[in-house]
């Protein structure tokens, strides 16, 4: 096992990351380097996320199969449809970024311990946030933030992050909300990283890290270090 960890690259100042295809058997791909902006937006332009718990340093990873939804096959089921006709939520877009992505790092979750949203995790994002690269989801119920997820959008992809859900549908209706506006938006492809059976249920779908990378090497991101002046909608005008 040393010997395996020993081989992992160790990354330093400069801004460049191994060749995804060198991901070990679970997707680690190097340890190390920061969470500048710089550095995090060149990850994901090559299919690599940061992913550690406080007690350890930072870890890249690259898995070979990947978790994806693309927006319009989103599956919303005839029960939660009829649901969100009842319009039990107010859904916003970059309202409350930060109350995400602190709530997604600190509400309990069922057999979890912990967070791998550290607080340096949490300072990066909002950095990202103010770039106009991270973006939010909120869901709320009676105006108190009952659910949201955010990520981040490198031109026509859009990587989850996390969500979190206070009531019961939440989670999924902010889900659905962000694949309506990505279908606005032109945003080909979520990213939801792991499998698991809810988002397959929803209408996730695995595809492999090749394949993955090619939809992202597609739609090239113009990266800069300043705010996008193109400012997202607040509010989205969507319908079923």
């Amino acid at each position: 096992m040393k010997n395996q960890e020993l081989q992992i690259p160790v990354l330093g100042k400069e801004i460049r990351f191994p060749n995804p295809e060198h991901a070990d058997a679970e997707g680690l791909l190097a340890v190390g380097g920061d969470l500048s902006p710089q550095r995090l937006l060149e990850g994901y332009k090559n299919a690599i996320f940061p992913w550690f718990s406080a007690a350890h340093p930072i870890l890249w990873w690259s898995p070979l199969e990947r978790m994806v939804i693309f927006p319009e096959e989103f599956h919303l089921s005839r029960s939660m449809r009829r649901f969100l006709n009842k319009k039990p939520f107010q859904f916003s877009i970059d309202e409350a970024f930060h109350d995400v992505i602190d709530t997604c790092a600190t509400i309990p979750r069922k057999g979890e311990q912990g967070t791998w949203i550290t607080r340096s995790m949490r300072r990066a994002y909002k950095k990202l946030h103010s770039l106009g690269h991270a973006h939010s989801i909120e869901v709320r119920q009676n105006k108190q933030l009952a659910g949201g997820v955010y990520g981040v959008r490198l031109n026509n992809v859009f990587f989850g992050e996390s969500m979190f859900s206070r009531v019961s549908n939440a989670s999924k209706a902010a889900l659905w909300y962000l694949c309506e506006w990505a279908k606005q938006e032109n945003i080909r492809m979520v990213d939801c990283q792991f499998h698991t059976d809810h988002l397959e249920r929803l209408g996730g779908t695995r595809i492999k890290r090749k394949e993955f990378i090619e939809n992202i090497k597609n739609h090239p991101e113009q990266i800069s270090e300043t705010r996008n002046e193109t400012k997202i909608h607040e509010k989205a005008n969507l319908s079923f």
